[in-house]
């Protein structure tokens, strides 16, 4: 009997290992792209339905994870779930996907589940749809087709006046501007970015505004409007910073069009704190704001520091950059002269080129502050010389540079014109002047500066102002959500 009841329960135990096994192959196997977007539908769909922004932001970030294994099949496949077929939307953006490969239909529908479409189409679902065709088509490089997809997908998307649909209309807007930026139409768009702009004010879409905003700065600084980009930042809204992308975008444009318009304090601090708050992973962002802030320390007369070349991934993209900075810091205008011609190609393509003719001006202004410290006395005919003037009167400039950096404050000297002398002072004890003062005033500023920010970005429960709840309705509201847990709890245990 004892042998036989453990024969009967090893019988009924051999084929459970199986079964486990079988069960946790299918656990670990890794779901596919379309389960994928089926899963952000889902969660799309949860956050439009509980009006839950930050569900839909998730979304999308899922979305920009995925974007590189889209095919043809998957997008097509994702519209036919979530897009009723034959529905005008649905054939709208059918239309604009290449034609798949036969090699590709047979993997994906062998991959593939098929799934009953959604019963309903909301408008989040039907824009997410816009937006993850448009990625699509960017990504395969079609911009003709994605020009025409993102008109379509801005036309639908005056229509929508949902909240819910801020976050991803912000992502429809760069894209837009992205696929006729890439085809060269970028000032076709310009008159219907600003009519988007007014129309996500009167809607009190903030993060529309930013990223609107941004996209025009940018339209006009392609074009080189800087006035025109700086009437528009002075007289549009505020900017709130709810994205620090944005932000930091929004820093850069105006470092950019500070330089141009020669106030470099405010372009320093501006490209500082955009290359500061840019994520890690936008390398190609830094390496731009840091190029642009070297040119703006190098008009302001300093001299930037190694460590700011040396940065990991820049050391090749900066590479121009530090031998423009070597040359500035000796202060040889030869050298200036080859190291510009040497790098013309590169500087034209990131627009440094108008500032780094200015620079001439401070490659001189060096090289004489130099002189100033060697020589107490000097000729202006040796000071010519060392400067390397080509010049009709070399002495006759000489002797203006001369005046003009002793007027700037930028060398403590006096020109004798009698012996066509400079004379240059003793240097006195540096903290005895107001240089200290002025340095310990910027620290203090920023530190002043980075906790106002600090404070700005905080969140605050809502109606944390108004006054606070009592004891006892603490305790009746902790009942009745007891209470309502209870109920959903009975509910489901019914319902399994």
């Amino acid at each position: 009997m004892t042998t036989a009841g453990t024969e009967d329960v090893e019988m009924k135990e051999l084929p459970a290992p199986a079964a486990a096994s079988s069960n946790f192959a299918a656990a670990s196997s890794p779901p596919s792209v379309l389960q994928n977007l089926n899963e952000i539908a889902s969660l799309i769909e949860s956050g439009a339905y509980a009006r839950e922004v930050r569900r839909i932001a998730r979304a999308i970030r899922l979305t920009m994870a995925l974007r590189r294994k889209l095919k043809t099949s998957v997008v097509s496949a994702f519209l036919n779930f979530v897009l009723t077929p034959g529905s005008e939307p649905h054939a709208r953006l059918s239309s604009y996907l290449p034609k798949e490969n036969d090699h590709e239909m047979e993997i994906d529908t062998a991959t593939s589940v098929v799934q009953a479409p959604m019963k309903h189409s909301l408008p989040e679902l039907e824009i997410y749809s816009h937006l993850l065709v448009l990625i699509f088509l960017i990504d395969q490089k079609r911009y003709r087709e994605a020009k025409a997809c993102s008109s379509a997908s801005i036309a639908r998307l005056k229509n929508v006046n949902r909240r819910t649909v801020d976050v991803l209309a912000s992502s429809l807007y760069f894209y837009y501007s992205l696929s006729y930026e890439q085809t060269g139409d970028l000032a076709e768009i310009r008159g219907n970015l600003l009519a988007l702009h007014q129309i996500a004010t009167l809607r009190h879409d903030e993060l529309g505004q930013e990223t609107l905003l941004n996209l025009l700065l940018r339209n006009y600084l392609h074009y080189n409007l800087y006035d025109q980009a700086e009437k528009l930042r002075s007289k549009a809204p505020r900017f709130e910073a709810h994205s620090n992308q944005q932000f930091c975008r929004y820093l850069f444009y105006v470092g950019k069009i500070r330089t141009i318009q020669l106030e470099y304090t405010d372009a320093k601090e501006s490209l500082h704190q955009a290359a500061r708050k840019a994520p890690v992973a936008a390398l190609g962002f830094r390496i731009q704001c840091t190029k642009w802030a070297v040119i703006v320390r190098l008009l302001l007369g300093e001299i930037p520091e190694r460590t700011v070349f040396m940065q990991k991934g820049m050391e090749k993209a900066l590479r121009p950059y530090f031998e423009l900075t070597n040359a500035v810091r000796i202060g040889d205008l030869e050298l200036f002269k080859s190291v510009a011609e040497k790098f013309s190609a590169t500087f034209s393509m990131d627009r440094t080129q108008n500032l780094i003719v200015r620079l001439r001006h401070n490659v001189i202004r060096t090289g004489l502050r130099n002189i100033s410290i060697s020589y107490s006395r000097i000729s202006l005919a040796d000071i010519a010389k060392k400067l390397r003037l080509d010049s009709e009167n070399p002495v006759a400039d000489a002797e203006s540079i001369v005046s003009k950096a002793i007027r700037d404050g930028a060398i403590d000297a006096a020109i004798d014109h009698k012996n066509g002398w400079m004379v240059s002072k003793e240097t006195g004890d540096i903290y005895s002047t107001n240089e200290p003062q002025m340095a310990f005033n910027s620290r203090i500023a920023f530190c002043l500066n980075m906790h106002n920010e600090a404070v700005r970005a905080l969140r605050f429960p809502p109606n944390s102002h108004k006054e606070k709840e009592s004891a006892e309705k603490r305790r009746e509201r902790q009942q009745q959500e007891q209470e309502l847990a209870k109920h959903i709890a009975e509910e489901d245990d019914d319902e399994f």
